[in-house]
């Protein structure tokens, strides 16, 4: 499957999940997303991105994270799970190079605490990430917040980005999770892409793979926008699915109908 990348002339991969920041599309909620999360982080709250899946939650927060100098920012990534306290307070250990044998909560956030403020002392900004943080627990959510408490919650010096699918705004509206929401100084949700953007993020892609014309008809556009509702993901299967079966059919211009086929590999 990959002789179309031949038969177009592509000299890299044009549709990669693992484009790198400075190659991304530039969409207007990406942007957006960064103007919040630097706001987020100047302020140690929390942040909150939402999406449905597929929407690019992950890509815009790899966008927005590369803004960052590391020099000056410690970012600390965690993707949750369903997990407890203790798997998470696991993966932010991981996450900062820290050794956690113990099974203890209140030692793991002793622990964290204790790293957290030396990363501050040293004129960093440490930054909590977790993707996929509609996942965990609600008992998570009640406990999540007292990592970011220093100096009897007088000092913010954790600010936390949350990024997950919409049911995290549910989650956050629990009785319990009020600690942890009421931190929350910056929201957005992502939506699909509109006809027109789809059409320059086609393009776009396609430069990124080293093609200068338009390979997708107005059709082909028309259609990968109406099957993937706009969203990232499957857009870039049908993209790639439909190069594929022009490249079978050796023609020079993707159709709808490629893009037909293409969407029935799909689920």
């Amino acid at each position: 499957m990959n002789n179309y990348r031949t038969y177009f002339g592509f000299t890299k991969e044009p549709f990669s999940q693992t484009i790198d920041p400075e190659d991304l599309y530039p969409i207007k909620s990406q942007i957006e997303n960064t103007e919040r999360i630097q706001y987020t982080i100047n302020l140690g709250g929390v942040c909150v991105i939402t999406g449905e899946v597929g929407s690019g939650k992950s890509t815009s927060l790899r966008y927005g994270m590369s803004k960052l100098h590391p020099s000056l920012y410690r970012i600390i990534p965690v993707i949750a799970s369903s997990g407890s306290l203790l798997e998470i307070m696991r993966q932010i250990c991981h996450s900062l190079e820290i050794e956690c044998k113990s099974h203890s909560i209140a030692q793991l956030l002793k622990t964290v605490r204790t790293v957290i403020l030396e990363i501050a002392q040293r004129k960093q900004v440490p930054v909590l990430l977790i993707d996929e943080a509609h996942l965990m627990r609600v008992e998570v959510f009640r406990e999540i917040h007292t990592i970011n408490q220093f100096e009897m919650d007088s000092r913010p010096i954790l600010p936390v980005i949350l990024a997950g699918q919409n049911v995290l705004i549910d989650k956050l509206q629990y009785h319990s999770s009020r600690p942890l929401a009421s931190r929350v100084v910056g929201r957005s949700h992502l939506e699909g892409l509109r006809l027109k953007e789809m059409e320059g993020y086609l393009r776009h892609h396609l430069e990124i793979g080293g093609i200068k014309e338009q390979l997708f008809s107005e059709e082909a556009v028309v259609a990968i926008h109406q099957d993937s509702g706009g969203l990232l993901r499957k857009a870039n299967l049908l993209a790639r699915g439909s190069l594929i079966r022009a490249a079978i059919e050796k023609t020079n211009v993707v159709t709808a109908e490629h893009v037909r086929i293409a969407s029935t590999e799909l689920i």
